[in-house]
């Protein structure tokens, strides 16, 4: 029976982890390993400086197990203790809220964990459902139609256990529309998703502290992830893990020596 991984970073208690059970568990056994708590934005983050605990809960009758740690500890928890051995497959989210652009590859839990697993040698999927904002900050479970992710994430799982991942790809970054015209778009990252503000507030005793915040951006250039989502779209963007420039090293080497 093949094996798949589930984890996230919206914590064991999101709705879109078990939307993710549902869409998994007539294709294989499926391990539930995610972390305790809400963990978004930590990108790839490991816990090297302190210890990991981990226990076995019951999510509707399930049995899932609640690590103490980021999306990568879960990851890393799950194949080498609790699994015992490399997954057929890992799958990150269902998230709530989308994770596109570069920002996303290098920010998002959701993705650091996929990206994590592909290191480790696993075929990996983050899958991420467009919400509004606020929507995005309420991890319980919650009636939100998780139907389409559902689907898309059987489909694309089910091509990769049966036929493994396409030659120079790593991870599939999944981002389902909040209303699907029915298309899907293999696309590139976009360059970003956020434009970065700061809202400076003061504390009772009067001490200014900060909240990073970001507007969404609206759209991107044809072939984008964000072009394709916010045109109803499902996006795929296949994911390397070698992040090395694609440019020809003897022009480096002449810029060097030039400039």
């Amino acid at each position: 029976m093949k094996k798949i991984l589930v984890t996230n970073d919206d914590g064991l208690y999101s709705a879109g982890l078990m939307a993710s059970y549902r869409a998994l568990k007539k294709l294989g056994k499926v391990f539930i390993v995610a972390p305790t708590m809400q963990r978004s934005g930590v990108g790839r983050s490991i816990s090297i400086m302190e210890p990991i605990r981990v226990g076995e809960v019951s999510l509707n009758g399930i049995k899932a197990y609640a690590v103490d740690g980021t999306p990568t500890d879960a990851v890393i928890i799950g194949i080498y203790e609790i699994i015992g051995d490399l997954p057929d497959l890992v799958v990150s989210g269902i998230n709530l809220g989308e994770n596109l652009s570069t920002e996303a590859i290098t920010t998002s839990g959701t993705v650091g964990a996929a990206l994590e697993a592909a290191t480790q040698g696993a075929p990996a999927i983050a899958i991420s459902l467009e919400m509004h904002n606020q929507d995005k900050f309420d991890f319980v479970f919650k009636p939100y139609d998780f139907s389409v992710a559902e689907e898309i994430l059987q489909e694309i799982s089910r091509k990769i256990l049966k036929n493994g991942m396409p030659k120079g790809v790593d991870l599939f970054n999944i981002n389902v529309p909040k209303n699907w015209n029915n298309e899907i778009e293999f696309t590139r990252l976009a360059r970003r998703m956020y434009k970065t503000r700061i809202d400076a507030r003061f504390d009772p005793r009067g001490r200014r502290y900060y909240w990073i915040d970001g507007k969404e951006i609206e759209d991107a250039e044809i072939g984008t992830d964000i072009h394709a989502l916010r045109n109803g779209k499902v996006s795929i963007t296949p994911i390397s893990l070698d992040s090395t420039a694609r440019v020809e090293f003897d022009e480096l080497k002449r810029w060097y020596v030039e400039g």
